[in-house]
Formats: structure tokens, sequence, C-alpha cells
């Protein structure tokens, strides 16, 4: 049987390295799918329940593995779906390659069913590199073009390919003017600044005497570079939430995430600091760095386009984080460790305030709890993914991150319904390992809850088993509630803002894992243990109260006055606002509280 151009698409992406595909099928893609059925040896595909579920795993895929990331779609509905996760990777920098089929050649620009100009479709999400075969010859270059530009540029490619290009018999490119002869193959290169540079950074790093580091996804595999370089300088160090793994919390001088979703320790790191390194992070909340001019700041990154974005940098260093690290270390000073043991003293004192307020009453369950509850409980090697949404707050604060876990969840693009495709990606990407999902019931409702029967389709084939999702179900899309509250001024809009209550533990039950339903705090340390040492897959359910504030570290005159004014017009749920309010926020700022 002649090698058709969807046989040779599956093999020169094997080449590449491609071991696995996200993706839902379709009449404009059969023809790679017929390939990838004779090629089941070669690539594992996994089908999703929504094409844009298979763009988020292909997305968490790639940041899990540090491999390149592939999903895979039909024409029409079936590109058009995938764009959300790809907008994911491309916010996140994931290398990330689409493979979307089209209409026959000839059906193209005749207003075809499920004709759609994909290439204008993806015109922004795959800028640096999106194109439509038309003969297979071309597919060759195009292949080789889109996975070394996915790889390099850490960013999003995608491929077009009709559908009857798809069933045609493959052609190598003619030795003539005008073809292409491409070939496969990709390192990354380690990529350093001057030593000048360097030294310019170190020179402001060594003149400081409160420096403050902030670390990003970039900063994943520098650990030990960021731990040497902040004991030399006698830093504390916040974390973006993409780079929550990067510096385990059990580091006295690791202040936790900073920003909206942040701790307090962090905010005030960044306040009262005068010198600043920021290592691989796009964290995009300028109101919680230095005042400008306040400090000298120097910051590492591998994407030019990152540097002095958020703040202005006195030397920027473009470079892998690790590596440039090790450049700067010797050329620092080691400084005394005064300002460290206050920052110590500070991050003791909010663990502690975290404990005292996971534990303060709620009604039914206090959320913070969910999350402190699993900290103490979390396996060595776990991997944790979160959604958008209030349980992104918990996973923020309340989560103890050790040496050798992972974590992520959608950070750029903050979309909803990322948490159940990453977690199965996470697996995918390493199925000996546990994996923990947080996710808010409005985001359950909105597609996580079908790739449940995506884990019910699979989980046998992993090799561990365990695999808990955990819903917060409040019946309130309580982000936006809180937002709209504390930033607006407005009371909760329940047209809006309340949604159904539905037994997710059930629905659980009934495709075949395991499902645990808590209303009472006392009972959610037992639940935990059930969950994670059960045969299979589970869904946790905890009732969890929507009066509980998610609110941001510090709260500003303008935040205080916002929620005074909507319990003046009157908020649906005024009196848990307010007792919610007073027990987590107020009452740590009030005279006499030693906070």
């Amino acid at each position: 049987m002649a090698q058709t151009v969807g046989d040779f698409i599956i093999s020169r992406l094997y080449a590449w390295g491609v071991r696995r595909m996200f993706g839902y099928p379709g009449d404009g893609i059969n023809g790679v799918f017929g390939a990838l059925n004779r090629a089941s040896d070669k690539i594992d595909f996994i089908q999703a329940r929504h094409e844009e579920m298979a763009a988020f795993m292909a997305s968490a895929y790639a940041k899990f593995s540090g491999e390149l990331g592939v999903c895979i779609a039909t024409s029409g509905p079936g590109a058009t779906h995938l764009v959300t996760g790809m907008y994911d990777a491309r916010a996140d920098h994931q290398p990330l390659l689409a493979i979307v089929g089209q209409q026959a050649q000839g059906a193209i620009g005749g207003h075809y069913q499920q004709e759609v100009d994909i290439a204008a479709l993806f015109k922004d999400v795959a800028r640096d590199f999106v194109h439509q075969a038309s003969t297979p010859a071309q597919v060759r270059h195009l292949i080789d073009r889109a996975v070394r530009l996915a790889l390099a540029n850490r960013t999003v490619t995608a491929l077009i390919l009709p559908n009857d290009l798809q069933e045609m018999s493959y052609e190598e490119p003619e030795r003539a003017h005008g073809a292409v002869h491409s070939g496969f193959g990709y390192r990354p290169p380690i990529v350093v600044p001057h030593q000048e540079d360097i030294q310019a950074a170190a020179d402001i790093l060594n003149a400081g005497e409160k420096v403050a580091i902030l670390v990003g996804a970039g900063a994943l595999g520098a650990t030990n570079e960021v731990i040497s370089v902040s004991d030399r300088l006698g830093a504390g160090a916040a974390k973006a939430l993409l780079g929550k793994a990067a510096l385990a919390d059990d580091l006295l001088w690791v202040t936790g995430s900073i920003g909206l979703l942040g701790t307090r320790p962090s905010y005030e790191l960044m306040r009262d600091c005068d010198t600043l390194l920021m290592i691989g992070s796009g964290f995009p909340y300028s109101e919680f760095l230095p005042k400008e001019g306040n400090a000298k700041a120097v910051q590492i990154d591998l994407d030019a386009g990152m540097l002095s974005l958020r703040y202005p940098m006195d030397v920027n260093l473009v470079g892998d984080a690790a590596e440039t690290l090790k450049m700067l270390l010797p050329m620092l000073k080691q400084k005394d460790l005064k300002w460290r043991n206050m920052i110590e003293k500070s991050v003791a004192k909010w663990w502690k305030l975290l404990d005292e307020r996971a534990h303060a009453e709620a009604n039914p369950v206090n959320p913070q709890r969910v999350a402190w509850e699993l900290s103490s409980r979390l396996p060595n090697n776990v991997i944790l993914t979160s959604d958008s949404g209030s349980c992104a707050n918990w996973y923020a604060r309340d989560i103890k991150m050790r040496s050798g876990m992972m974590g992520s969840l959608s950070g750029g693009l903050a979309s909803m319904g990322a948490a159940v495709p990453y977690a199965i990606a996470a697996k995918y990407a390493h199925p000996d390992r546990p994996v923990i999902g947080l996710v808010g019931d409005g985001a359950m409702q909105m597609n996580n809850m079908a790739e449940l029967i995506t884990v019910a389709k699979y989980w046998q084939t992993w090799a561990d088993h365990r695999f808990v999702i955990c819903v917060f179900n409040n019946e309130d899309l309580n982000q936006v509630t809180w937002e709209q509250r504390v930033m607006e001024g407005d009371p909760k809009f329940e047209a809006s803002q309340s949604i159904p209550n539905v037994p997710y533990h059930q629905f659980a039950e009934l495709i075949g894992l395991k499902g645990i339903y808590v209303d009472r705090p006392e009972d959610l340390g037992p639940a935990w243990d059930a969950a994670l040492s059960a045969d299979r897959p589970v869904l946790l359910e905890v009732k969890t109260d929507p009066d509980v504030p998610p609110l941001p570290p510090h709260l500003t005159f303008d935040q205080v006055k916002n929620l005074a004014s909507t319990l003046v017009k009157g908020d649906p749920n005024q009196g848990g606002v307010i007792r919610g309010t007073v027990r987590q926020v107020l009452s740590s700022v009030l005279p006499g509280n030693g906070d």
C-alpha cells in the first residue's frame, strides 16, 4: 500500500519525538486518523470529550512533560473549539502544535459545509506559524517548521490539512528550483547574558540591603540556583502562581504566592524591599511589585519581550534562569541575615494566621480548610492542578508545596475549565505519579464534568490509579461575586452568579468512579485519606461556604469602601458576607489583633 500524506505526517511527527496526541475525530481529518490507527504502536491517541479540552490537555502535557504538546481536530467547529486551549499554551509560553482538517481543496471558497477560514481564525494564536498544505511534497517542510518553531519559540503553531490531500499518495519534494528540502531535529541552546551585564546585575544586587526575589514558571528548572542566590543575598522570595512549585514552602524565607491570590508576607516583601530580582516571570499585576523608583531591579528571562514589562528594570538579562544564576552567584557578596530574619518571622506568623482562618467557623464548610487539610496529606511526588476562580486562591495560599511536587493551572489566560484536562494530561506525562485537581462548581459545570468520562475511559491504563478531583460546591461563581463586591461596590447579582446544585459525587459513581461527599468540617481529613487510598479515581465533593472571602492579602481603602457600599446597597447574602469578612479579613487588621 502506498504511503499516504496522512501516513507521512504521523511518521514525521514520530521522528520528531511525538508519542502522544490529544483530540477528537471528524470527517475533515479522517485521513490522518486512519494513519494514526495504522501506526497505533508509535503514537498514542487520547480522545477528549471536546476539542477545547484536548487543546488544554496538549498545553498541560507540554508543561508537565517538557515536550511538544499536540492536539488534533476536524475542520470547521473542530478547529474553532481548539482556540481557547491554544491560547492557554500561548499565554503560558508552551510549545503546542495544532493539526486540523479542512474541506477539500476544490470546495474551498464555495461556502461549503463546515468551511471556515482557519488560517485567519488562527492568525493571532498561532501567529509564529500557521499554514495550509496544498501539495503532498509541501507537507514535509510544513511539519518540520511547525514543530521546530513551536519548540524553539515556546509557542503555538498550526498545520491545516484539506481532507482530500490527506488521502493522496505522499511525494518527496523534487530536486528542482522552488522545492524545499527540510530536515527534522532540534535541541534548545544554552542562552546566557553577556559577562558585563552579569557584572552590572551583581553590582545592583550587592548594593541592596533588602533584596526581594520573584520567581515564575521560568524558574521551575532552577530551584537549586535560586536557593543558592537567595542564601547569598539574604533575600526573601515570592512566587508567581505558575512558579508555585519552583520553591518549596518549607523554606522559611519563601513568602508564598503574590498578587490578588497572594499572601501578606509577599505583599510586604515587595513593599519594603530596596532591590528586586525577578526570575522567569510575567506576573501581570504591577501594583503588587515595588512602587516605581523605590527599588533597583534586575530581571532574568529567556524571552526579551517579557523584560522590563511590569517594572522598569535597571539590568535586563536574556538567558536561561539556571545558567544565568550560576554565572551570577560567584559575583555576589554574602549579606547578613537581618532582612531575612524579619521575613521569616512574617512568614511564620502568616502560616499561623492561615491555620486560624482555615479553622474558622463557616456554613457549612470553610473552603480554606479543604486545601489546608489536603496540604499535610499530599504524597511526596504529587502533581496538582487548579481551576480558575476562588479555588485558585486556596491552592495559591493554603497548599504547601514540597520539593519534588509539581503544579500548574491556566495562568496567563486564567481560563475556567482547565483543571480536569490538566490533571488528565499530568497522568499521561507522569502515569506513575498521583494527581489532584481542585475545581469550583462553576468550572465543573462548564466543561470539567464531561472530562470525568475521559478519566473513566482511561484510568485503568495508568500505572498509579491515584487521581482525585475535588469540587468546591458553593452554588456560586464565587470569585466574580467577590470581585463585584470589592472592586465595583456592587451586591451579588444572583441572575448571573447563582448556579444549580449538582450531585457531582453521584455523577462520578454513575460512570464507575468513586464519589465522596462532605458537608461537615470534621469529615474533611478522613475524606482526603479515603480519596488518596482509593483503588480508582475519586470525585470528592465538599459543600463550601460562599461567604468566605477570597480577597487580596491587603485591602486598599477603595476596596474597603466598595465593600461597605455593597453592604449599604444590600447584598442577598448580607449576613453571611458580614460574618465571613469579619472572621477572615477585618479581624486581622483591627487594633489589638497583634498581626
